[in-house]
């Protein structure tokens, strides 16, 4: 997945490799999101990510994206928040290789490869079967491809989310990541996406990145729930940047939003409490 991932994001072998990260970021790639002071001191926030660690019959290893877990996870832990980690089978967090490398990793990676505390935390995931989405103020789901694997479809996911919903949660993701609402169905089978808005990464990145025999398709398959996909676009959409609130569930387009969509997820935490709080 390396070669596809530098192709899909330069023709830039003129440029001078020491200038490459910044001129990402001029770009859009792992903008800074300069997210406000908050205090949520007391509240939970879960980030949820795949278990799955290959890219279907390729061989190529794959997992979460590393800043679709890693800016959540700080942006909430900075303000105060008790951050709990789990993936879809709980045990060892598969990251994507290329993801944690220079110079596609960002500053919230940097500091995750120095954080004994969260290397712990992705050494020993919670399993998403283990927990109780109604404990917790904020559920994250994570993206990179290894969620189109195991997101939708895993059961114990949709339980969790539901809980969450059921229990007054803010519900977010990133990416790949909003795959994991379409496992949350009521009884009557209606998703818990249906007539909702929410973004996520769209056909156009999918395709431009060649990654299109992955099982699942976030705009592709979400929009056949019923949701009301919103994105933006750019000459290659991995640049692409939009966040996307409805009500309790808030959502990123991709690998750029991570930090913003946690961030507007504690303002509306803040701005529509619980009952009782």
């Amino acid at each position: 997945m390396e070669w596809i991932i530098l192709s899909a994001v330069v023709g830039l072998a003129s440029i001078a490799w020491l200038g490459l990260p910044a001129l990402l970021r001029s770009m859009g790639l792992h903008r800074r999101f300069a997210a406000p002071k908050r205090n949520l001191k007391g509240r939970r926030a879960l980030v949820i990510a795949t278990s799955h660690d290959t890219l279907g019959d390729t061989g190529k290893k794959t997992g979460v994206f590393a800043s679709e877990m890693t800016a959540p996870y700080y942006t909430f832990l900075d303000a105060g928040m008790t951050v709990d980690v789990a993936s879809i089978k709980g045990g060892i967090i598969p990251v994507e290789p290329m993801s944690v490398k220079w110079p596609l990793k960002s500053n919230h990676d940097d500091r995750f490869l120095k954080d004994n505390d969260l290397r712990q935390k992705v050494a020993a995931a919670k399993s998403v079967s283990e927990l109780d989405g109604g404990q917790y103020d904020a559920v994250f789901l994570a993206g990179g491809w290894g969620a189109a694997f195991d997101f939708e479809q895993s059961p114990e996911l949709g339980r969790l989310l539901l809980q969450a919903d059921d229990g007054g949660a803010v519900i977010g993701g990133v990416c790949h990541g909003p795959l994991g609402l379409l496992a949350a169905r009521r009884g009557n089978g209606q998703p818990l996406v249906n007539g909702r808005a929410l973004t996520a990464v769209t056909d156009k990145q999918v395709k431009e990145l060649g990654i299109t025999h992955t099982p699942r398709h976030p705009e592709r398959d979400l929009r056949a729930a019923g949701a009301l996909f919103q994105s933006s676009t750019r000459f290659r959409d991995i640049f692409a940047s939009h966040v996307t609130v409805d009500g309790r569930l808030v959502t990123g387009q991709n690998q750029n939003d991570g930090a913003e969509a946690a961030d507007r997820m504690m303002q509306v935490i803040l701005d529509a409490p619980r009952k009782g709080d």
